[in-house]
C-alpha cells in the first residue's frame, strides 16, 4: 500500500468521479488552500454548521444522540464557541474506490489556531459528504471559513482489492447527503 501522489489523485477524480466537484491544482490566493496538492487534496467545508450549545442542558451521548446540543448556522463563517465543537460538511463529494483507504487530517492553518479538525478515514468503497468534526481547543471564539480549506485527505492504495468494503457490510454513513449525526 503506498501514497499516493497528485497526478493519480487527477486521474481518479476523472475517470472514476472519486471527487466532485473537483479542483484540479491548488487554489491559494486569499483563502486558506484548496484542491490537489502533491500527495492529498485539500478538501472546503461548506457554509452549513451545526454548533454544539449547552443552552438546554442536553448531555451528549454517541448511543443517544440529543439534538438539542446543537443549533443550525448557515454562513460564509462560522464561529466555534471558545472550547467548543462544531459539524460540517465538505464541498466535495467522495466515491472512493474499492482498493483505496483514505485519511483526512486537518490543515495547520487552523492546528495552529488551536483549530482541531478530527483525523477519520474513508473506507474502501465509502461514499458521500464527509461530515467534518472541528474543536475550538482555546479560550477564545474561533472563525472557520465557508468555501475554504479546512483539511487534507491522503489517498493510499492497496496493492490488491480488500474482500469486504464500506458498501459491502452496508456502512451506517454511507452516501451521506448533509451533516450526519452520531449513528448506533
Amino acid at each position: 500500500m503506498g501514497l499516493k501522489p497528485d497526478h493519480w489523485i487527477r486521474r481518479m477524480a476523472h475517470e472514476h468521479k472519486m471527487i466532485e466537484p473537483f479542483v484540479e491544482n491548488q487554489v491559494r490566493e486569499g483563502v486558506i488552500s484548496y484542491g490537489v496538492s502533491s500527495y492529498g487534496y485539500d478538501v472546503r467545508v461548506a457554509n452549513e454548521f451545526k454548533i454544539f450549545t449547552n443552552v438546554f442542558s442536553a448531555v451528549v451521548d454517541p448511543k443517544h444522540f440529543d439534538t438539542k446540543s446543537m443549533v443550525d448556522f448557515v454562513g460564509d463563517v462560522c464561529v466555534v464557541p471558545p472550547n467548543s465543537f462544531a459539524l460540517a460538511r465538505t464541498v466535495e463529494y467522495f466515491r472512493i474506490p474499492r482498493n483505496v483507504l483514505t485519511v483526512c487530517l486537518g490543515k495547520s492553518t487552523y492546528a495552529r489556531c488551536g483549530i482541531i479538525v478530527n483525523v477519520t478515514p474513508f473506507e474502501p468503497e465509502w461514499e458521500g459528504f464527509v461530515t467534518l468534526e472541528i474543536s475550538n481547543t482555546t479560550p477564545l471564539p474561533a472563525k472557520i471559513y465557508a468555501n475554504e480549506g479546512l483539511a487534507q485527505v491522503l489517498f493510499f492504495e492497496a496493492d490488491e482489492a480488500c474482500d469486504i468494503s464500506y458498501a459491502d457490510k452496508k456502512g451506517k454513513y454511507q452516501k451521506q447527503q448533509s451533516i450526519v449525526l452520531p449513528k448506533l
